[in-house]
């Protein structure tokens, strides 16, 4: 099934959307077709090219939403990097770390969680950082902004009437 490019107003991609969306979205009088595929959608009284890239015709400003508590969300605050020793690695190689134990009434908040490595979070133990006699590199705290996500999108499935707008804005992989 085809999905259609949604690009913002100023023709920055901002999602892919079912291309009944798009059409959707088309009646609406709320988005441009720049591009189409070959396939057509056909009714009683209508015939249309299915869409392949839809512009959206007015700006619309963002609302702010609060950062979702992960696993991922925490180790990309954190840079991946263990907040005791440094060490920079990937998920796998870390865990994360209750600063204050739940075992002495920590919770699970980003206030009390920092990314660690293996061997840190085995010396740390059950025990605070001042007990352990380790320090903190940042103190741990809600971040404010989403982290960054790169858009994967492999050469031989993006469709070819993407490719103007997805340049420089995705990571292509060369699979």
């Amino acid at each position: 099934m085809e999905s259609t490019l949604l690009l913002d107003n100023s023709y920055q991609p901002l999602d892919i959307i079912p291309w009944q969306d798009a059409i959707r979205l088309m009646f609406l009088n709320k988005v441009e077709v720049i591009e189409e595929y070959d396939k057509e959608l056909r009714s009683t009284y209508l015939i249309i090219k299915m869409p392949a890239v839809v512009r959206l015709l007015q700006a619309f400003k963002r609302r702010k939403k609060k950062v979702k508590f992960s696993r991922v969300n925490i180790y990309a605050r954190d840079k991946y990097r263990c907040q005791y020793c440094g060490s920079k690695g990937s998920m796998k190689d870390f865990t994360f770390d209750h600063v204050i134990p739940r075992a002495q009434g920590g919770t699970t908040v980003w206030e009390n969680i920092v990314t660690c490595c293996q061997d840190c979070n085995i010396r740390k133990g059950n025990r605070s950082p001042k007990q352990a006699d380790m320090r903190l590199i940042n103190k741990p705290v809600q971040p404010e902004w989403l982290p960054a996500v790169i858009v994967k999108v492999s050469q031989k499935s993006m469709p070819d009437a993407w490719r103007d707008y997805l340049y420089w804005s995705v990571a292509l992989d060369q699979d």
